[in-house]
């Protein structure tokens, strides 16, 4: 496997390689115990440590390889820069062998470049947004989503994000141009039940299949309605429609329009 610079990496630890495998926890915390219900039994993985252009400003890279990633629903691609040393980026759609790309102050908008808001126009398509300058992408990462500036002021810039939220991000924060790869994840039809046990999920009952006991949607004879006002967990939490978004959240002032529900 390819070595690269370790300063270059967004891991924690230092790594000899672009890849390390995956450990299995199955939704078991440090007791052992099972905190999140429904995991386990999934295909050995090694995890691809993703970089971020901005960490090594005005050197070129050139995409080598596009390649499925099964930590994610994007595809990747691995980039070979001017001094030969190699990272895997998040791939964009259209991206191909060949391609020449650059993280810079100021760039060319094309597809795959990575530049500041401040230096984008509005209404060009971006993804793998910081937050805050040299953080790291942590917004719109996922297959097919993209976000739109809609405006900017002295010190921030208005993004429209995938989700219909209209929120402010620092003005001085990277982004990359264009939209996610692999637009067409959400028509994927998994077909059968092996498939989705490779994933690592494990079935579920419904409640209203359990004894009241169980769960607070059991009991009854035969096929019953769940006799309740409103869905619950089975530890009598609300379970749909109830907002569970921090109140008093730090980033409630960056918010301009909350997300559609």
């Amino acid at each position: 496997m390819t070595t690269v610079d370790y300063s270059l990496l967004t891991a924690k630890k230092p790594q000899k390689k672009l890849t390390k495998i995956l450990k299995k926890h199955s939704g078991r915390d440090k007791t052992g115990q099972i905190s999140v219900r429904h995991q386990g039994g999934r295909e050995k993985r090694q995890y691809r440590a993703i970089f971020s252009l901005e960490k090594k400003l005005d050197i070129k890279a050139q995409v080598e390889t596009l390649e499925y990633d099964p930590n994610r629903n994007a595809f990747i691609c691995l980039v070979k820069f001017q001094d030969n040393l190699k990272a895997y980026l998040l791939a964009w759609d259209g991206a191909k062998k060949g391609d020449e790309i650059i993280g810079a102050e100021k760039v060319e908008i094309r597809k795959g470049n990575r530049t500041r808001l401040k230096q984008i126009p509005s209404g060009v398509a971006i993804f793998d947004v910081e937050i805050q300058p040299f953080q790291g992408g942590r917004l719109v990462r996922a297959a097919g989503s993209q976000a739109t500036i809609v405006a900017k002021e002295t010190k921030w810039a208005h993004l429209k994000l995938p989700s219909g939220e209209m929120r402010k991000i620092n003005i001085n924060a990277f982004a990359s141009i264009g939209q996610v790869s692999n637009i067409s994840h959400s028509a994927v039809r998994l077909g059968k039940a092996g498939r989705v046990r490779h994933m690592g999920i494990r079935p579920s009952v419904r409640g209203k299949a359990m004894h009241p006991a169980a769960h607070p949607h059991g009991g009854g004879e035969g096929v019953n309605p769940i006799g309740l006002k409103y869905p619950k967990t089975p530890w009598g939490k609300h379970a749909l429609g109830v907002r569970t978004r921090k109140k008093h959240k730090y980033s409630d002032s960056l918010i301009l329009r909350r997300r559609k529900k």
